[in-house]
């Protein structure tokens, strides 16, 4: 199967390359094309802006979540018919899970995919220089194929000149477009990165309305298209959620938490709670005064609770038919926002009072990948299910875990314990991709099925 793609990559975060893909991915889409837009690793922010440039839910590859085997399936599903694709990698071209060598960096999955890649440079405090950078990118994989860089942060025509003077004798790579440093686009962002689009609405529209305008102005379109079709056909065959679970019987519905307090979540996991018998009905806990009628399953995912902490909290009605629906032993699943939202409080404000924890906000920072044994039987995994996960929040939840953990996992410190799990609930920090650990939306499934049927037992 043959989707024309382009990876957008850079030396270093902060290079701009989330605005040059954005634009990107909004220039060829207001050219007529169907763009489908994705993203290197496990970022929720970013994905929410390629949405509304493409018109197309954004996709996350990552391949230590979902391992390097499904990157190209779940490639060629988000992609289907589409006339282009747009990568945006994630950190420097080059970074990786941390202590695993290029696993999941953007130059692995550039590999996986067999794309060509077009490292965006910041290039506003260098010259000759850019040419000694990018001639080292360049040639420090083989199996990474560098095609082409885009200049960002330019000073001058003064300046541009010189950079591609130097990139022309020194590193053998074309230049396929230039943004001004008087050009940047603004995109306003807090403690976890951008602010997500889902958040900012008509802002959001206007930034990657203005992203686009930039990026067709600044850049060769014609080029990028050009290169994007000398991809190579992939051999695999697209992900397909219906091979993935068996279905269940009855068609249980499960309510999911979003809006813009709960903005994280991976398309894959909705589809193959479709794909395993599931009605997913999506509700909105800022405005909703009650769950779904016939729910028979809730699935929470990550956001922004601390920022809607006074809002959530004001729902009264919502909270205490969530207090009620966990009482009569109804399947949950929490994750990050979801576990803060059915604590006792967060930041001293009334929540669900579903676990028996508080939270708070702090300045630390938790980030990294995670490769965790759930401990005990849940509606989402029986006890003994290995995950590869994601952890990123800056609250932290006392206690951290409850007399049933969630989830272990080995740290240098020694043996962890995180989140909480029972016969009706599974919270945790921990992000899952389900389509790297599909018998998830099977088990959740199943709690759900036999919940409606009056028949609810846990573990799967």
């Amino acid at each position: 199967m043959n989707i024309p793609r382009l990876v957008i990559a850079a030396p270093a975060s902060g290079s701009g390359k989330t605005t040059v893909a954005t634009g990107l991915m909004a220039a060829l889409a207001a050219r007529g094309l169907a763009v489908s837009p994705h993203k290197v690793g496990p970022d929720y922010i970013d994905p929410g802006y390629h949405s509304l440039a493409a018109g197309r839910p954004g996709r996350n590859l990552d391949a230590y979540m979902c391992g390097p085997d499904r990157v190209a399936p779940l490639f060629l599903h988000g992609a289907a018919g589409a006339d282009v694709a747009v990568v945006e990698g994630v950190m420097g071209l080059f970074d990786g899970a941390s202590g695993q060598g290029e696993l999941a960096s953007t130059a692995h999955v550039a590999k996986l995919l067999r794309a060509p890649v077009v490292l965006v440079v910041d290039a506003s405090s260098q010259s000759r220089s850019v040419a000694a950078l990018v001639h080292g990118f360049a040639s420090w994989d083989p199996q990474v194929r560098l095609a082409g860089v885009i200049l960002n942060r330019v000073a001058s025509d003064r300046h541009e000149l010189l950079l591609r003077e130097a990139l022309e004798e020194g590193s053998g790579v074309p230049v396929l477009g230039s943004v001004r440093r008087s050009a940047a686009v603004a995109t306003p962002s807090r403690h976890l990165g951008l602010i997500p689009a889902a958040e900012r609405s008509a802002e959001a529209v206007r930034a990657v309305r203005d992203m686009g305008e930039l990026i067709a102005a600044s850049v060769d379109l014609d080029a990028l298209l050009a290169l994007a079709r000398t991809a190579p056909p992939l051999p695999d065959a697209p992900w397909e959620p219906s091979a993935e679970v068996p279905p269940v019987t009855g068609r249980p519905r499960v309510a999911l938490a979003s809006g813009a307090a709960f903005t994280f979540s991976y398309a894959e996991n909705a589809e193959l709670l479709a794909a395993a018998g599931a009605e997913v009905v999506p509700f909105d806990p800022l405005h909703a005064g009650e769950l779904p009628d016939g729910t028979a399953g809730l699935v929470i995912g990550g956001g922004f609770p601390e920022l809607y902490v006074r809002e959530l909290s004001a729902n009264t009605a919502l909270r205490t038919a969530i207090g009620e629906f966990a009482a009569a032993g109804a399947p949950i699943a929490a994750e990050c926002a979801g576990l803060l939202y059915l604590g006792r409080e967060l930041d001293g404000l009334p929540m669900c009072g579903v676990l028996d924890t508080r939270a708070r906000m702090t300045e630390r920072l938790t980030l990294g990948y995670r490769e965790a044994v759930a401990l005990h039987d849940s509606p989402l995994a029986p006890a003994g299910t290995r995950v590869r996960g994601h952890e990123f929040h800056r609250t932290v939840c006392e206690p951290g875990a409850g007399e049933q953990p969630a989830w272990g996992w080995r740290t240098p410190a020694g043996p962890r314990t995180e989140g909480f799990a029972g016969a009706d609930v599974h919270a945790s920090y921990l992000h899952l991709h389900w389509a790297g650990a599909p018998q998830l939306a099977a088990t959740f499934a199943a709690a759900a099925a036999r919940f409606a049927a009056g028949r609810f037992t846990a573990g799967g």
